[in-house]
């Protein structure tokens, strides 16, 4: 394993490099891409954490687990909700706050504060050709030019590896409750969690398990406001089913963003996003053993027996992403959804400019 210790060290490997190169944060992901590991662990630390202004600029190898501390003890959060893969993979290691922004990693709070991306103010990064490379800023205003920020979010470290991220990061919620909406099936479901989305109460979050026939929305705020604006919401979707309200919903929430329904279940996981109106008929197509439903019925959950092509079952615009399989499955659906043909030539000519030698991971996103 290739460990730089800063990030001359990494460009310089990077540059030497003439073979194929696994991108690694803490190693909680295990997407199984051949050529020698190159960890980013090495690079860990706070450069600057301003919690008047709401900025953290931290070096990509740092574990997640160190940031959160970090702003928890000012009362911050990073507001996009970063899942904790390691249960539902069950992988072991550390997850690092690169590792989040390289994969775009965003929970159920996305459908109202915004995805990793929308957070990242600037990044450093070393490209193929070990060209060090900064972007962004510290404050959103007065950036020019091209936003390699919003690029690199989300491309898997195909485009280059992080050293250093910029973000923006909110005070913690006072209090957070869920309303809840029982015995409704899916279409029912759909259609409240439409109707809190579209309510003037400010919903963090809206999940449904069809298992349970349980909608899960939540409030968050200051303690007044989250008191009348839950209580309003829950006379307002009394017309779906038996609403209540849970007061303490941390742990409730923390289990729907990591999938914890699914952790130690034998099978292949699926993650589809769709637009909410297309799930109910979709779902039956799956035939899935166990599904989860988040963003509203955006975001599908899908277990499936082992070696499954869902896409080929997937009848409505949208795209699936195969999170959890063996490595031949792996290697014979792919990891991500095919690009369509013009897509698919932009991003290759993207990373033939920024990985001219093809050794970022390799394969990984077509």
């Amino acid at each position: 394993m290739l460990t730089p210790g800063n990030e001359a060290e990494l460009a310089e490997i990077i540059a030497d490099a003439s073979g194929p190169l696994c991108i690694q944060g803490g190693g909680t992901r295990g997407l199984g891409v051949e050529g020698d590991v190159l960890s980013t662990t090495g690079l860990s630390g706070i450069e600057l954490y301003e919690p008047g202004a709401l900025t953290l600029v931290v070096k990509s190898g740092t574990p997640l687990s160190e940031v959160e501390e970090l702003l928890a003890a000012e009362n911050q959060r990073l507001a996009f909700e970063p899942m904790d893969h390691r249960g539902l993979l069950g992988s072991e290691g550390e997850p690092t706050i690169g590792g989040v922004v390289a994969a775009n990693v965003s929970g159920p709070r996305r459908i109202q504060a915004g995805a990793a991306r929308d957070h990242l103010l600037g990044v450093r990064f070393a490209d193929g050709t070990g060209q060090r490379i900064k972007n962004g800023g510290r404050v959103m205003k007065n950036v020019t030019g091209y936003d390699l920020v919003k690029l690199m979010c989300g491309a898997h470290g195909t485009l280059g590896v992080l050293t250093e991220v910029s973000l923006k990061v909110l005070p913690r919620a006072e209090a957070a409750v869920t309303v809840t909406v029982t015995g409704v099936d899916l279409p029912g479901a759909l259609r409240a969690m439409a109707a809190a989305l579209g309510s003037p109460f400010d919903v963090t979050g809206a999940a449904y398990d069809p298992e349970s026939q349980i909608v899960c929305i939540r409030v968050e705020g200051f303690a007044d406001s989250v008191d009348y604006r839950s209580a309003r919401l829950a006379e307002e979707l009394a017309r779906f089913g038996r609403s209540g309200i849970a007061a303490d919903s941390t742990v409730q929430w923390q289990g729907i963003r990591d999938v914890s329904a699914f952790h130690g279940q034998a099978g292949d996981v699926w993650r589809i996003s769709v637009k909410p109106s297309d799930a109910v008929q979709l779902v039956p197509r799956l035939e899935a053993g166990a599904l989860q439903f988040d963003w509203g019925g955006g975001l599908i959950w899908a277990l499936v027996p082992e070696g499954t092509d869902l896409r080929a079952r997937i009848n409505v615009p949208g795209h699936a992403t195969l999170v959890r399989a063996s490595r031949e499955t792996r290697a014979r659906l792919g990891v991500f959804q095919p690009q369509p043909a013009p897509l698919a030539a932009i991003s290759a000519g993207l990373r033939r400019q920024f990985d001219p030698k093809g050794i970022l991971n390799p394969g990984l996103m077509g």
